[in-house]
């Protein structure tokens, strides 16, 4: 099917999926179902991680400052999760042992907080876009605050992996309504309206 001359494609979807996905997949681990393994690594280094990247060097190309902003920092949250997990028991070429320590669930708290904190400051950017990413980056705050007080102690339960898992399905519908809405050339799935002008 040939495109538009000078038209560029929309990389939210694939931004989305990646990072939907993903949230599912680990949030399932969360939920205290299987334990973290190397499907959950793959998914955060290559669609959590690597499809976000491209997305966002997709988004700046388009001159969207959130979108590359978005993208480009949870495709590297990803990324940086997988190799918190990893890194500790690296070992190099010639057997040099990785320096790198397991970090303990009370830091793991503040890089969740750290997470949050943006997500949330993102959240307010979303005022001014559709009800679906409103909801993606309300429940995306939650879910890190909701992780830090986790690490931190105060809470557990599975009913976080549970809210992760919303978080990451309502990524999903966005995503699929957005291809699907650009293909049919109408509205198949509503994606609901700013709530700031």
């Amino acid at each position: 099917m040939a495109e538009k001359e000078g038209i560029l494609a929309n990389p939210a979807p694939l931004g989305l999926l990646g990072f939907g996905m993903t949230t599912v997949l680990l949030n399932i681990h969360n939920t205290g179902a299987f334990p973290v393994s190397a499907m959950i690594l793959g998914m955060g280094i290559f669609y959590g991680g690597l499809a976000q990247i491209i997305a966002g060097v997709m988004e700046f190309k388009k001159g969207n400052t959130f979108g590359t902003t978005a993208f480009t920092s949870y495709g590297l949250f990803w990324i940086s999760l997988v190799a918190l997990w990893l890194l500790p028991s690296i070992t190099f070429i010639g057997g040099i042992g990785s320096k790198a320590v397991a970090t303990e669930a009370g830091f793991m708290g503040w890089y969740f907080f750290m997470w949050g904190l943006f997500t949330m400051m993102m959240f307010i950017g979303t005022l001014k876009k559709n009800t679906g990413l409103q909801v993606i980056f309300g429940t995306l705050f939650i879910l890190f605050y909701l992780l830090a007080l986790e690490n931190w102690g105060y809470i557990s339960g599975a009913w976080i992996g549970y809210e992760g898992i919303l978080c990451g399905f309502s990524a999903f519908y966005v995503a699929i309504a957005e291809v699907l809405n650009e293909t049919y050339g109408k509205t198949v799935l509503p994606l609901g309206k700013p709530l700031v002008k």
